[in-house]
Parts: structure tokens; C-alpha cells; sequence
């Protein structure tokens, strides 16, 4: 049948030796071991041989990394060896319950069951699966995981200068998270075609929400790409020690928060500074600006208005303005317009 380390059981022998004894019996088709394992594919076997070394391909560093713990941690230990056709929903609340009683959030829950959601329905397209998805019906956990931190203009001069005695690549990536709104993955994917220092614009291709876009440079963004030496258009802007596409953030940023004391004291995660709070900082300055949400939207490259929305709160200056001037408006004699400045 198989060896131990390739997933087969003695339960799994079992199984194909009585189908095989029923099919003899009763005259019906006998199906070859390796299309047996193929159909009765371990959850293990399909996680490893299949799934994650398309997500290792696929999928950003970092959810590769946060799939690979939640299996390595909770799916293989609790499911591992269940066959995909046999996981119930009776399954994955016990697992529920092993997270809870060890303390784990329930953020910690909701990934994990996201990731064998995620991977069973690959498998289903892949035609290794049939039948419905058992993750569809369990409730999973749903927290508010959004990052509320952003940063003041003197705290990012700070951190700008500070990365950039560390490392001048890494101060340029974080020039473009700032400035630009972009995320890392946007960043390290952009390729000297992408660059257009003429007319001041960035074109993202393939972005995380599938929707190309064009960003619009500062002036200290044209200043920086301008002092580059530029590629060959298929090149990467920013590339490793061997010429290769960046994968990580670099030390010099953690370093530099850390060297700065921006997440000292803080225990709560959305608060804390990270790369990604350069992306959500430029978003709250736009709307402390007074920019319309939905332009923010489309300059941050969000799918839908509501993933804007969590800056809204940040309006309420430019919106009380916005109530000044209709005043403003409202007060006006004839043809002449009262001072905003008079109305108190």
C-alpha cells in the first residue's frame, strides 16, 4: 500500500482491502491503489506533497509563514490524519475547544481555521476533494484586528532618519510606504518599467486586491528614485544581496523603532509600530487633510469603501470646516459672502 512516511495507515489498508473484498464480491469496478490515494488523500499528506509548496510559491512570505504555524501547530497534531472526505464540522469544533482551553485567542482560532478553509478549497479545485467544505459551517471567531497606530509628522522624520543611518535601501522603501501609501509586498515588486519620473507616477501591478493602480510621487520620492541608477525595465527597483526580489523587512526598521522607544510599553499589537504603519499613516494624514474618503480609497488600493472607513473618525476637523463654510454660505448677503472668520 504505502509507507507510514508517506501518510498511509493501517486504518487506511483496512478500508482498501475491504472495498476491494466488497467490489470482488459484487462485480464492481476495483480501483487502482494510486487513484485510491488520490481520492482517500490525508490531510498531512495533501498539506505537505500539495498545498503549502504552492503557498510556499503563491502567497506573500508572511501568510505563507502564519499558514505553515497554524498547521504545523494545530491542524497536523488535531487533523493530520483524518482523510479530507471524512472532516467534519464535529472536527474543527473540538479543535475550537483545544485552542480555547489552551489560551489561545481568537484571532489565533480564526487563522487557523482560515488556512484549512483556504487549502480544502484548493484541493477542491485541484479535484482532489469533493463535497462541501466543512469550515463553511462552523462559526469562526471574528476579531478587530486593524492597526490604529499612526504616526505623527515629528515621530516620522525621526524614524525616517533614524533607518536611514542604518540602511539607505531600507530608508527609501519606507520613503514610499509613507509617501506613497504602499504596501511591501507593492514595493519590493516594482520594476524599473513601473517607474515613471517624467510625469511623477508609480504604477502597481498585480497588487494584493488584483486591481492595478498608479501612485503619485512626492517630491522627496522623485528626488530619491531620481538619484538612482536606473535598470533594465524588467529589473527590480529594490533587490537583495543577490539581485533578487526582497522578501523581508529589513532589521534596520525594527531596530530603528526599537532604538526610538516607539512601542515601548505598549502591549496592545494594533498600536504598535510596524512596517505597515507608514502605509496606515499616510492614510490618516490624507484624511486629516481634509481628502475625500473615496479618494483615499483609491489611492491606498483598497477593494471596497469599508476598509477606508476605519479613518473616518480622523475627519471630524475637516468635517466641522466643511460645516463652517456652509455657514458661510448661508450667511451670505446677496452677492456677498461673510468672512468665515467673522461667523465665530
Amino acid at each position: 500500500m504505502g509507507w507510514a512516511s508517506e501518510g498511509i495507515t493501517a486504518s487506511f489498508a483496512a478500508m482498501v482491502r475491504a472495498e476491494r473484498i466488497r467490489a470482488l464480491r459484487f462485480g464492481e469496478e476495483v480501483l487502482p491503489i494510486q487513484e485510491k490515494r488520490k481520492r482517500y488523500r490525508l490531510l498531512c499528506t495533501f498539506m505537505e506533497e500539495t498545498y503549502l509548496p504552492w503557498a510556499k510559491n503563491e502567497k506573500t512570505p508572511s501568510t505563507y509563514r502564519r499558514e505553515l504555524a497554524a498547521y504545523r501547530t494545530w491542524l497536523k497534531p488535531y487533523l493530520g490524519y483524518e482523510f479530507l472526505n471524512e472532516i467534519t464540522p464535529a472536527h474543527l469544533e473540538k479543535l475550537k475547544q483545544a485552542m480555547r482551553e489552551a489560551g489561545r485567542s481568537p484571532r489565533t482560532i480564526e487563522v487557523t481555521l482560515a488556512t484549512l478553509r483556504f487549502a480544502l478549497n484548493k484541493a477542491k479545485d485541484w479535484g482532489i476533494f469533493k463535497g462541501d467544505n466543512p469550515v463553511s459551517k462552523v462559526k469562526i471567531p471574528r476579531c478587530d484586528n486593524r492597526r490604529l497606530r499612526f504616526l505623527t509628522p515629528e515621530e516620522a522624520q525621526a524614524l525616517l532618519a533614524e533607518v536611514k543611518k542604518r540602511s539607505i535601501q531600507t530608508y527609501e522603501i519606507c520613503l514610499l510606504a509613507l509617501h506613497c501609501g504602499l504596501r511591501f509586498g507593492e514595493i519590493t515588486g516594482l520594476r524599473w518599467a513601473d517607474i515613471d519620473l517624467n510625469n511623477g507616477i508609480i504604477y502597481i501591478r498585480d497588487p494584493k486586491n488584483k486591481t492595478n493602480r498608479v501612485a503619485y510621487m512626492t517630491d522627496e520620492v522623485r528626488k530619491m528614485l531620481a538619484s538612482k541608477t536606473p535598470g533594465k525595465p524588467y529589473e527590480f527597483v529594490f533587490k537583495d544581496r543577490n539581485g533578487k526580489r526582497i522578501r523581508w523587512v529589513s532589521k534596520a526598521f525594527t531596530r530603528s523603532v526599537e532604538a526610538l522607544g516607539l512601542n515601548d510599553g505598549i502591549t496592545d499589537p494594533r498600536l504598535k509600530v510596524c512596517f505597515h504603519t507608514l502605509r496606515h499613516t499616510f492614510g490618516s494624514w490624507l484624511v486629516m487633510a481634509g481628502v475625500p474618503i473615496y479618494t483615499v480609497k483609491e489611492l491606498m488600493g483598497h477593494k471596497t469603501l469599508a476598509m477606508t472607513e476605519r479613518y473616518a473618525h480622523l475627519a471630524s476637523e475637516a468635517q466641522r470646516m466643511a460645516v463652517k463654510q456652509l455657514e458661510r454660505v448661508a450667511r451670505s448677503k446677496g452677492n456677498k459672502i461673510v468672512p468665515l472668520e467673522d461667523i465665530g
